[in-house]
């Protein structure tokens, strides 16, 4: 019966309801309309907390505006649509693949890059072979797509791999392919498409980083280190845009999900108690794609934190050692990836393993 109730969804209730001004706003009118004294405690305290969570909220959607040089009056125009052309790297498989055919049936001109072909029926998905992990090979495909195409006015970088090996059992290979497909790729996609949204002083850009680039996890050193470097990334871009390209209008939003059903952790052992899937959920892939497309759609630079549980995640650095020791050994985080086996041959991000789930 509960199975799918989890924290997400009492705290998505409550910013309906306990944590909404406008809902609780009401309240201490109910009690003004049946003559309650303003000196009652009742009529102060609701007072002084629905002006506590204005005030919160207010603080939350000014610093949003500030970001993205709104208007407290005026919101930004309806994105059109029709006009994007939306370039996803690792798009055939998992979230990229779902956010190119939700896109597709908008009627938006999508592009996808990956090493393995689309399975769709949407015509307006256009498919290129390519290594993003490879500057060669993107710098060719970029300048196909832009006479082909045009201009992409919506950059998606999506394309992952996972090893699950342990620091000293890494290959150079493995950690070569790991920097080159979760990092480097967005440096070789972000140079060649770039430069188009500078000069059109607008666009999106779209980094697919993860939780897993804030902690440190057993058996996910060179994963978490190629996260890391996207967060950072991610960051100076955007103080690049604002005050050396003069493009503030290009947006930026910094996607950190937590455990995600995708066949790139089909096989993570994650603890399978209520309490841990109450507060600690896995997200299914749609969750994200939603979430990617409701971010395009609004228009504003943000960091995304997904599930509820990744807000708190960069406040870990503040606590005792002994407190942060403590809830890994309680996330399991640390042999999460103990049964993790990648079939050779077959990059994680080419989709579902036969044999196997999607989830973990």
């Amino acid at each position: 019966m509960f199975d799918n109730f989890d924290i997400d969804i009492l705290v998505k209730v409550l910013s309906h309801t306990m944590l909404s001004p406008f809902f609780m706003f009401w309240l201490p009118v109910f009690f003004w309309f049946n003559d309650v004294p303003y000196t009652d405690p009742v009529f102060f305290g609701t007072s002084a907390y629905v002006i506590g969570v204005a005030v919160f909220w207010f603080t939350k959607w000014h610093s949003r505006l500030y970001r993205n040089q709104g208007s407290l009056i005026y919101g930004p125009g309806s994105l059109d649509w029709g006009e994007q052309i939306i370039l996803i790297t690792g798009g055939s498989s998992g979230i990229g693949e779902l956010i190119a055919n939700t896109c597709a049936v908008r009627n938006v001109t999508v592009i996808v890059l990956d090493v393995n072909p689309i399975v769709t029926e949407n015509y307006n998905i256009n498919y290129y072979k390519c290594d993003v992990s490879k500057w060669e090979e993107v710098e060719a495909v970029s300048k196909q797509i832009i006479e082909e195409i045009g201009h992409p006015t919506i950059l998606i970088n999506n394309a992952g791999v996972v090893q699950g090996k342990l620091l000293v059992d890494l290959t150079p290979e493995d950690v070569q392919q790991t920097f080159s497909v979760n990092t480097l790729a967005h440096f070789w996609t972000l140079k060649a498409f770039l430069p188009g949204l500078i000069e059109r002083k607008k666009g999106h850009i779209i980094t697919m980083s993860s939780v897993a680039g804030m902690v440190g996890m057993a058996r996910m050193t060179d994963y978490n280190a190629s996260k890391a470097a996207l967060i950072s990334l991610h960051e100076s871009l955007r103080y690049e845009l604002d005050h050396k390209y003069n493009a503030p209008g290009v947006r930026t939003t910094l996607v950190l999900p937590g455990h995600v059903q995708t066949p790139l952790f089909s096989r993570a052992r994650l603890p399978q108690t209520w309490w841990y899937k109450f507060f600690v959920p896995s997200l299914p892939p749609v969750t994200i794609a939603k979430a990617v497309i409701a971010a395009i759609d609004e228009q504003h630079s943000r960091t995304l934190y997904m599930p509820f549980y990744a807000n708190f995640v960069p406040f870990l650095g503040l606590c005792p050692s002994y407190v942060r020791d403590f809830g890994q050994w309680l996330s399991g985080c640390d042999y999460a990836m103990d049964d993790f086996v990648k079939v050779s041959g077959r990059r994680s991000d080419e989709g579902p393993v036969p044999g196997t789930s999607e989830k973990a």
